[in-house]
């Protein structure tokens, strides 16, 4: 009995390995196929990945927000690695053909744990605290500083969403925003699963009035089962009393897809979907 009990944990191990070296190959993989230059940096503390396409510094950048990716193995088990399986938001920027295109990890994912370990509070209940907040955007101004200081536009992907809205929320340089399955109210979506709730994290809902004027656009999954549409409703309704003496800048676009599948192929075209105000 012993023995098999070793046997499977080593093969857990080396399962665990495999899996995480192939995640980041595809990832690479990915990136170098779409001309999308992987880029390092340290910020707070954190090793952060980011991918980018910067050609022209006339132009705005479009800045992609991965979502929470493998944060928990199950309802009850925690992750050990939180780096997506599959990076929806790094494909969405690869399906992106302008001119500059800056894709943005969570702060863990894609991360050398041997070399640089990462507190699992970052991916559970402080994944989108204040501290995380400031990392990315630090991570951000590096970036775009290094390219002249353009304009933005930002596009978050489930709980990346939510740090999208956050970043938006502290900067002045944001054009418009979009999100995909997005996490705008992480305290309605935890109830909604029964889950432990996070007050170590800030709730993209409670700033939304103060991003009223950005033009939005917040795509749904009409088939989603991880994120209900009443989340974008809600989050659109913040909104509304300061909009009563000024244009409609937030819309609700619902797509024939689930949580994960369905946004990949159709994102080329949700790109052309108009904002309800002018960025």
């Amino acid at each position: 009995m012993f023995w098999q009990k070793a046997l499977l944990v080593t093969l857990y191990v080396l399962l665990s390995a495999c899996s995480a070296i192939n995640t980041n190959e595809h990832a690479n993989q990915l990136a170098e196929h779409h001309a999308l230059k992987k880029q390092i940096t340290t910020n707070d503390g954190f090793v952060l990945t980011a991918y980018t396409r910067l050609n022209n510094p006339n132009l705005p950048v479009n800045v992609y927000i991965e979502g929470d990716g493998l944060a928990w193995f199950s309802r009850y088990e925690l992750s050990t690695d939180p780096t997506p399986r599959e990076a929806i938001g790094l494909a969405l920027a690869a399906q992106d053909n302008a001119s500059n295109v800056l894709y943005l990890a969570r702060p863990c994912q894609f991360n050398d744990f041997k070399k640089t370990p990462c507190n699992s509070a970052y991916w559970s209940n402080q994944r989108f605290s204040q501290k995380v907040v400031t990392a990315m955007n630090n991570e951000l101004q590096t970036l775009i500083s290094a390219n002249n200081s353009q304009k933005i536009h930002l596009i978050g992907y489930s709980g990346g969403a939510a740090i999208a809205v956050l970043l938006a929320a502290q900067r002045n340089d944001v054009l418009s925003l979009r999100t995909v399955a997005g996490n705008l109210d992480h305290a309605y979506v935890n109830q909604f699963h029964h889950v432990n709730l996070m007050p170590e994290s800030l709730n993209a809902i409670d700033v939304a009035s103060k991003i009223s004027s950005i033009p939005q656009l917040h795509f749904i999954g009409i088939n989603d089962k991880v994120i209900p549409k009443e989340v974008a409703k809600r989050f659109t309704q913040q909104q509304e009393s300061t909009q009563e003496k000024t244009a409609q800048c937030a819309a609700i676009i619902e797509v024939d897809a689930d949580h994960q599948k369905g946004w990949v192929t159709k994102w080329q075209k949700l790109l052309q979907q108009a904002f309800p105000c002018q960025p």
